[in-house]
């Protein structure tokens, strides 16, 4: 929800709203603190050169916007490498 924009405070009534859960703004932003270093590293860690196969998806979540409920696609990409492990490649 940060990396979308939201603000801490916008975040901690969304989490009310939907699951009823009391959190302070203070503790949205130390969660956030504290994963935003490992996601940047995700996205500029380094990729194969080849993926034999690649899988494409999309799973169809339905996600307030704008106080309208809407159904939106979630985008994955998988690799499998060479030795059959699998990666998620992107979202």
């Amino acid at each position: 929800m940060y990396a979308r924009g939201m603000s801490a405070r916008e975040i901690v009534g969304h989490l009310r709203e939907l699951y009823g859960i009391e959190v302070s703004p203070d503790l949205i932003s130390a969660v956030t603190d504290a994963v935003l270093d490992e996601i940047s590293a995700w996205e500029n860690r380094p990729l194969e050169a080849v993926y034999p196969v690649v899988f494409f998806n999309a799973l169809r979540v339905k996600i307030r916007d704008e106080s309208l409920v809407r159904n939106k696609a979630v985008h994955i990409a998988l690799g499998v490498r060479a030795d059959g492990g699998k990666e998620i490649l992107g979202p």
